[in-house]
């Protein structure tokens, strides 16, 4: 009895591990052929400006265009500074100089980690229009 419910456990569990494989399979196939064809026919230099409204945001975003990693920055040190100061009011009955150092110096290393993630998008950003500045003077 107890033998019958396991094989038959252990037959659907294989199967749908086999079923989940060849889907994932089909799925990288399919993503190399579309990330190939997207790239050539949607994303080549001669379609740049072409396209207005939701598909040129769609070219913009696809062809990094835009940054959107400086808001998603933002938010996340947002989350993370409001976690470091809620959860060093645990250690305030454990050890009053402990709350006092993770308020402290985990907001601290917290701002100072993505201050420096922001000055390498700045820095990025200023090389993006240093070029097309410059590009633009030779085109002249």
């Amino acid at each position: 009895m107890y033998s019958s419910y396991y094989s038959k456990n252990l037959l659907s569990s294989s199967n749908s591990l086999a079923n989940a494989s060849v889907w994932i399979i089909v799925s990288i196939i399919l993503a190399i052929i579309g990330g190939i064809l997207i790239y050539f026919l949607f994303l080549s230099k001669k379609n740049e400006g072409k396209f207005n409204g939701f598909v040129g945001w769609l070219y913009d975003f696809l062809s990094f265009k835009k940054m959107f990693m400086e808001a998603l920055l933002k938010i996340t040190y947002l989350i993370v500074a409001l976690y470091i100061t809620l959860s060093s009011f645990a250690l305030i009955g454990t050890s009053f100089i402990a709350f006092l150092a993770m308020l402290i110096i985990g907001n601290v290393v917290a701002r100072l980690v993505y201050e420096f993630s922001l000055l390498l998008l700045v820095i990025c950003r200023n090389t993006t229009e240093i070029n097309k500045k410059l590009s633009n003077k030779d085109n002249k």
